[in-house]
């Protein structure tokens, strides 16, 4: 008997690390539009009810990334490495943490989301989130590697130009707000949206080490 073969025996019949990690990258990408929405929205209470969604969907994936460490106990054989599921849980569970995060503080320091930085960090984000989401899609079957490396070099891109956000909004902030507590409030914010997209590259950079080790 093959050896491929003999390992097919072994292996897990069902598919609940995929679906757990779908659902993780699918309720991140759907917090990233969210995110954007409420950055768009001139309105407090709507905003409000925007971070409810936020935290909804946060708490969704605390549950599903629990879940996932759950199988990860109880399952002898696993897709791939054991130590690469429990990388790739815990970025996206913290991408999803972030973007919450930003989302709470907006409305927690009452700032006006209508800035510049603001504005181009939740178009990154929203991106970012939704080009993880279709890597991880891929992951299930890997045979359409080209589209896994598509999103991987979007979201390095995304990532690098979020530095040059962050640096261009601060910058931009120190020479045209004179409140002090606004300065501190809005680059806090500023450097929270910066930290998702470092979140989205690594989960990323798990990704691809992942497909280097089983494609």
């Amino acid at each position: 008997m093959a050896l491929n073969s003999f390992l097919k025996i072994f292996m897990p019949k069902n598919t609940v690390f995929y679906e757990l990690f779908e659902k993780v990258a699918g309720n991140a990408a759907k917090m990233g539009s969210l995110l954007r929405e409420e950055v768009a929205e001139p309105d407090f209470d709507k905003r409000a009810a925007i971070i409810v969604k936020l935290e909804d969907l946060e708490h969704a994936n605390d549950e599903l990334t629990h879940n996932l460490f759950t199988e990860l106990g109880r399952n002898f054989i696993t897709p791939f490495d054991r130590e690469d599921i429990h990388y790739l849980a815990t970025s996206l569970d913290d991408v999803a943490d972030y973007i919450y995060a930003a989302g709470k503080k907006i409305n927690f320091y009452k700032v006006n989301p209508n800035d510049p930085g603001m504005q181009k960090f939740s178009e990154l984000i929203e991106q970012g989130a939704h080009q993880l989401q279709i890597a991880v899609g891929e992951l299930r079957n890997m045979k359409n590697m080209r589209k896994i490396t598509e999103a991987l070099v979007k979201i390095n891109s995304i990532e690098n130009q979020a530095d040059d956000i962050l640096d261009f909004s601060i910058e931009r902030l120190f020479n045209t707000e004179d409140d002090a507590k606004e300065v501190i409030k809005k680059r806090d914010i500023y450097q929270v949206m910066e930290i998702v997209t470092d979140k989205c590259e690594d989960a990323s950079n798990v990704i691809e080490s992942i497909i280097i080790k089983y494609a």
